[in-house]
């Protein structure tokens, strides 16, 4: 019930964003539904003047939902359920004249006159606007289709049966191009969903976006609900519902967070008479904590696939996601700075201490300041799942994305389209997943692995060693995969590895460690060196083909005395065509093998620390000769 009361408490203190439409990055419209309210995407829009009289009619191309009014009926309809939305709806309901044209129904009443007849009751009521008294004086005349028809949206075949699907062969002499509307549509004529708006001189908003008709469908609804209960979340005595809303994650989902529909099986019989026993929740508790989440979801909630992961605060709803990389933390300026010195994990805690200071003092009161994190999917079709959730001080919140991100840091290199990123940070949770198996692997693989990492962030969990392992085995395979995917397999991969080192009290900075003297560190030095030198004379040469060190890098942590000895020897022909312009790294290599103790230099496996030395001797070879150049220029 907690989670329940956080978005309860969320939709309270953002009540003034109710109704109030914003636009997403990609200029698609959203909002904070009111209660007694649903979205639904609508393929058709009709409008008719203030005299309830039709004036035209368009179709939809644009992928925005309608919020539409809506009863606990209408929005768990199901099968041949007769449950009519308030105002907008299918052909099948708003349309009187849908019979007459061939359109059938399987259900034993009419959906039209039931539609009709409730929105006489609506029309009728105290809280009736004009608009409404206008849409239902239109619908009162059952002509829908035929305007539609007039207006060559909707078309009849040579039996003057309304045309379900669109047959280009057969509907030819109709439209030589296939209309619209049957572009836009997933299924037959009959499901495309009709809003309706009024026309008029003095009021410019559309009825699905006007505060005065979502007020007054509420009104209208509240004064009929009247069976009252205890609300286990509210603690008052308020209207109960048992019907909880569907569409969370978007307007196609059916999945319910909160269910009781197994009268007959046993997942509460045997010790509840009544699934209501087991906790009561109200209508409007219900409602705005769905809602709540919707608009959450929809603001800044994460998808892959079908599992959503969302973080906001209930002072701050837009706070600092933990699935994002340490680049979109930070502030610009220092991710430039990061791309011209190398920071140690120290320094990069200590700036993004200050990053996130600069965040937390902009809240009005930190003291009661919480962060809450959910992560949603579907167990069945109509069954949703909390798979994880959390609440926490956000200065705790602050305190561990800090220590993730700068502990879990590396040089990370990324190709954005033709461009090539370089920062020093932690890889995001996705990025992650995709150097343990890779950009192509299952959706479930991905998302189960975000999902896993989830702890290691809030709770400073270690990492599981089987991710770890996957990511330096394919870090461990460069020819397999191009280039730049190798790049930053490398360096997520390397992240991992040190954060692991880390939490056990060790670890090393992107700095070359010239000191140290373990067996996987050395080995990693001379793997790098071997690959340098190499690429080194085939360069000079014009070729281009993968290096014997990238080749053998497979087997190399796992038999290195054995592997190394073979790529040494496929290294004398690139030393001697290079002669002294091989010196600096015959040097190197030297060097190395003179830190080696007699007894350590075997084939026992290596551990994931080779990956970090191969980076590092890799980066400080590179890096030595742009400094030459830039001398020498």
């Amino acid at each position: 019930m907690s989670w329940l009361y956080r978005l309860y408490q969320t939709y309270e203190s953002n009540s003034d964003r109710v109704g109030v439409f914003e636009r997403k990055y990609n200029g698609q419209e959203y909002t904070l539904v009111p209660i007694s309210h649903t979205t639904q995407k609508a393929h058709i829009e009709v409008e008719i003047t203030e005299d309830g009289e039709f004036h035209s009619a368009t179709v939809i191309e644009e992928d925005g939902d309608t919020v539409i009014p809506c009863t606990e009926k209408s929005a768990s309809r199901t099968g041949l359920t007769v449950a009519p939305y308030p105002l907008h709806d299918n052909l099948g309901y708003v349309a009187g004249d849908f019979v007459a044209y061939g359109g059938q129904s399987k259900a034993k009443e009419n959906p039209f006159h039931v539609y009709l007849e409730n929105l006489r009751e609506w029309a009728e009521s105290p809280y009736v606007t004009d608009k409404v008294k206008s849409i239902y004086r239109y619908v009162s005349k059952g002509r829908l289709i035929e305007d539609l028809l007039q207006e060559r949206i909707l078309f009849l075949d040579a039996q003057g049966t309304l045309i379900s699907t669109w047959n280009a062969k057969a509907h030819a002499e109709l439209s030589a191009e296939k209309p619209l509307l049957y572009k836009v549509l997933d299924g037959e004529a009959k499901s495309a969903f009709v809003r309706f708006n009024v026309r008029s001189l003095d009021d410019y908003t559309p009825v699905w976006k006007d505060p005065t008709m979502y007020e007054s469908f509420i009104q209208y609804y509240r004064e009929q609900m009247d069976d009252r209960d205890l609300c286990y979340v509210a603690g008052e005595w308020l209207p109960k519902t048992t019907k909880h809303p569907t569409k969370i994650r978007h307007a196609a989902d059916m999945a319910k967070l909160i269910s009781a529909n197994d009268d007959k099986g046993l997942t509460y019989r045997g010790r509840l008479s009544e699934s209501d026993e087991v906790a009561c929740i109200s209508y409007e508790v219900s409602q705005k904590a769905h809602n709540a989440l919707k608009w959450l979801i929809q603001r800044q909630g994460k998808k892959m696939g079908d599992r959503v992961f969302l973080v906001w605060g209930n002072d701050d709803t837009h706070t600092l996601d933990l699935l994002e990389d340490t680049f979109s933390l930070v502030p610009t300026d220092y991710v430039t700075e990061v791309e011209k010195k190398s920071y140690t994990h120290e320094e990069l805690a200590h700036e993004l201490a200050k990053a996130l200071d600069g965040y937390q003092n902009k809240l009005a009161d930190k003291s009661f300041a919480k962060v809450t994190i959910l992560v949603l999917d579907h167990a069945t079709t109509g069954r949703m799942a909390v798979l994880y959730y959390r609440d926490m001080d956000k200065e705790l919140y602050f305190e561990k994305l800090v220590q993730w991100h700068s502990t879990c840091a590396w040089l990370q290199r990324y190709k954005l389209e033709h461009q090539y990123l370089q920062f020093y940070g932690a890889p995001s949770t996705k990025d992650i997943a995709f150097a343990a198996y890779g950009p192509k692997a299952d959706a479930k693989v991905v998302k189960a692995c975000v999902e896993r990492l989830l702890p290691c962030i809030v709770d400073g969990q270690k990492i599981p060693f089987d991710i770890v392992r996957s990511a330096v085995q394919r870090a461990s395979r460069p020819t397999t995969m191009e280039e730049w995917e190798w790049e930053k397999t490398l360096n997520v991969a390397c992240s991992i590895v040190n954060k692991q080192l880390i939490d056990q009290k060790e670890g090393y900075s992107v700095s070359l460690d010239t000191e140290t003297n373990d067996r996987s560190y050395l080995f990693g030095r001379l793997l790098a060196v071997a690959d340098a030198l190499e690429k080194r004379a085939l360069r000079a040469a014009n070729e281009k083909r993968p290096t014997n060190a990238a080749r053998y890098m497979q087997v190399f942590p796992q038999q290195p005395e054995k592997t190394w000895k073979v790529i040494q020897e496929s290294l004398l022909p690139y030393q001697n065509r290079l002669g002294q312009k091989a010196s600096d790294l015959n040097r190197i290599i030297d060097d190395i093998m003179e830190k080696f103790d007699y007894l350590s230099f075997n084939n026992a496996p290596l551990s994931g620390k080779y990956l970090l030395a191969f980076s590092c001797q890799r980066n400080a070879i590179y890096q030595k000769k742009e400094d030459k150049e830039s001398k020498e220029e």
